[in-house]
């Protein structure tokens, strides 16, 4: 497969083709699935995801660029976004009332509850911006026409936003030792 083919499958699958997405998806579905396996709790977890992956693709297909980045590097990025969901879902599944007994039977959860709950702190417009990259599948450009705030601000407040919540995670992770 060559770089024009990668190319060519994003130019006809951004042009509504649904003969790219069946051709991407044959191409690249393993390694969604392959992804979203090391992120999730089980196979039938990972095909979940991958299926909501293409899905994702599909609905959000006017808003790829072909000349801006690949179609692999595109669906990776769309499974982030979908793994962050699957986590954010099942945190949201579980019950204030358990959610003690919960994080004492799976660490998982309680790191989940942990980023959820750090994300939460971070003050405006950070938060709202994490949460529109992470959980709401949007660009960095969408994110600032949608708040109406310059490209490079957008950025330089993930960025920080991500640094921030890595040192709390790190504090909070090394006091619970």
């Amino acid at each position: 497969m060559t770089q024009l083919d990668v190319a060519e499958v994003g130019r006809q699958l951004a042009a509504g083709d649904e003969s790219a997405l069946a051709e991407a998806y044959q191409r690249w579905s393993r390694l969604v699935y392959t992804v979203a396996l090391r992120s999730v709790p089980s196979a039938a977890d990972a095909e979940d995801v991958t299926q909501a992956v293409f899905i994702s693709a599909w609905r959000s297909r006017d808003n790829f660029n072909p000349d801006a980045g690949n179609v692999p590097a595109w669906l990776l990025a769309i499974t982030r976004r979908r793994v962050a969901d699957f986590h954010r879902k099942r945190r949201d599944e579980v019950s204030l009332d358990h959610a003690p007994e919960a994080a004492e039977h799976s660490p998982d959860v309680s790191a989940q509850v942990a980023v959820a709950d750090e994300i939460d702190e971070l003050g405006e417009p950070a938060r709202q911006i994490i949460r529109l990259a992470f959980f709401d599948d949007l660009t960095h450009q969408q994110i600032a026409e949608k708040l109406n705030m310059p490209l490079g601000t957008v950025k330089s407040h993930i960025r920080r936003s991500l640094q921030r919540l890595r040192t709390r995670l790190e504090v909070t992770h090394a006091a619970a030792l």
